[in-house]
């Protein structure tokens, strides 16, 4: 969104609103009035112009409401309100980035807001709140014109939550505006020596987010130096990843639409964005929205040799935890291409519809749905597969760059909850392979307590498993041949063969993978 646009949105609203200069209106009471010319147009209180809500920022506002009153995710939300505001292509940009930017830096910006209220931030209303995050995501950090975020912003307070409301809203948005964004991280962080509130402000993470990718960094051999990049690439808009079914699908109608090709894995594409429902290819379920690092870890299980002793000539396949399905899709064209089967298993009978939805595009003697718990596969089909994907569910602390909203919902004690349940789940899948099979231990997390604890505990429990290099695993698959698992200059011990992705090394998510086969 170019700052002529945040002019052009005020400019259509001041024109329904509150006149030009020197067009007759009529007041409150019905009477004409002529609105003086002598007044400038900056010099004029938010408040007493703007009085409805410019769509796009009502669009962002009812995605920041959805997303603290319901618990929704924004990458849901914001299309659906997109379209039903009609908003254009432009507009619909200017909405994608306050949604996504407000929400990212909402740990900035609420340290900033709390200097500028005169009381507790969680005392204010949620919605005047939300409000305060998109004016102030407008004036540090988009190229709006200050009199247009703080006119729109208090208009949309007006029109949404009321005239009362928008007066705070009004006076602590200058408060704000008086100072730049580096003005305010300076004030922020002026006597701290702590590097991780440090850096928690100015890149707008929980601390415990914060330690955790810091521990995370330096269990995969990478520098603890990189925290700074890798927050910033956290906070970086993400680029749209397509990946072409193998076999079934074909990238040229989205290159036609101006998308390029991906430079980590075959079959891809990228594009910073659009409406992808407008592509056949996507609506029929060949071509799919899927990051980087999601391709490659299901390429890497599909490539990986085995010595299966009890094959039978048709490989079978499990994906352990297949909702949404995804990885269940491309895992599938891959398993029709080598003539095996695969079993998609999904404990939630909702996310079970979505697994097969996202299968629609594959030979349906290729795969079958299962609902139930992954947990009890391996007692119920013992050694019975030959591949297995456990995709296991976690914080999603590799995703924060396309779900900014999980690092504010998520905490620390997630963790430790989550834990019982990915052991449980490997060691599931570790009964159900069969011999000289492997399992892939998959999260979209680096924290340590989810990755490379898991498989040791996993690893330690039995004496029939080998641990696979799973970095060169991955480098047979992409298309640079160079990710590895850690820093050249700083090896990881030969028996941590595990590899993590990272957002500002691969522009991928911050995907964990764990190569175990049964002797």
């Amino acid at each position: 969104m170019t700052s002529e646009q945040g002019g052009r949105s005020s400019h259509r609203n001041n024109q329904q609103g509150a006149g030009q200069g020197g067009v007759r209106r009529r007041d409150e009471a019905g009477r004409e009035r002529n609105r003086s010319t002598s007044r400038n147009r900056t010099e004029t209180a938010p408040g007493q112009r703007t009085r409805i809500a410019d769509p796009a920022r009502l669009v962002a506002f009812e995605v920041l409401r959805a997303v603290s009153a319901d618990d929704a995710y924004a990458n849901l939300v914001l299309p659906t309100r997109i379209r039903r505001h009609g908003l254009d292509r432009r507009d619909a940009g200017f909405a994608t980035e306050l949604t996504y930017g407000a929400l990212r830096a909402q740990g900035t910006y609420d340290a900033i807001l709390a200097k500028c209220v005169d009381r507790p931030l969680s005392e204010l209303d949620p919605a005047i709140l939300d409000a305060l995050r998109i004016g102030a995501h407008q004036l540090m950090a988009m190229r709006v014109p200050t009199h247009a975020a703080l006119d729109q912003t208090v208009g949309l307070a007006r029109a949404v939550i009321g005239a009362g409301p928008s007066g705070l809203v009004n006076a602590v948005l200058r408060k704000v505006a008086a100072k730049d964004l580096p003005e305010w991280l300076a004030e922020l962080t002026d006597g701290l020596s702590d590097d991780v509130k440090i850096a928690s402000i100015e890149h707008s993470h929980p601390e415990w987010i914060v330690r955790a990718l810091r521990q995370a960094l330096v269990a995969h051999g990478r520098d603890v130096s990189e925290i700074t990049a890798l927050l910033e690439a956290d906070n970086a808009a993400p680029v749209v990843n397509l990946v072409a079914l193998p076999g079934l699908g074909d990238l040229s109608e989205a290159f036609d639409a101006g998308f390029t090709p991906g430079e980590l894995v075959a079959d891809s594409a990228l594009s910073s964005g659009g409406d992808l429902s407008r592509l056949d290819s996507v609506r029929d379920g060949s071509v799919r929205v899927q990051d980087a690092g999601s391709q490659l870890v299901a390429r890497a299980l599909a490539a990986v040799e085995i010595s299966s002793e009890l094959a039978d000539g048709e490989e079978r396949w499990l994906d352990m935890c297949a909702g949404p399905g995804g990885k269940a899709a491309l895992l599938a064209a891959l398993a029709a291409e080598k003539g095996a089967w695969i079993l998609a298993n999904e404990p939630s009978a909702h996310r079970a519809k979505l697994v097969s939805q996202a299968l629609v595009a594959v030979p349906e003697d290729t795969w079958t749905v299962r609902t139930g718990d992954g947990r009890d596969i391996g007692a119920e089909h013992p050694g019975a597969f030959d591949r297995i994907l456990v995709d296991a569910p976690c914080t999603g602390l590799g995703a924060l760059r396309r779900r900014p909203e999980s690092r504010w919902r998520r905490k620390l004690s997630d963790v430790s909850e989550l834990g019982p349940l990915q052991r449980e789940l490997l060691t599931s899948a570790l009964d159900a392979v069969k011999p000289g099979g492997v399992v892939a231990y998959v999260t979209c997390s680096p924290h340590v307590a989810e990755t490379v604890a898991v498989v040791e505990d996993a690893m330690r429990k039995r004496t029939d498993l080998e641990l696979l290099d799973a970095g060169a695993a991955l480098d047979a698959v992409s298309l640079n041949g160079n990710l590895g698992a850690g820093n050249p200059d700083s090896p990881i011990p030969a028996h941590q063969k595990m590899a993590q992705l990272w957002p500002h090394l691969h522009s991928s998510d911050a995907m964990f993978l764990a190569l175990i086969r049964k002797n």
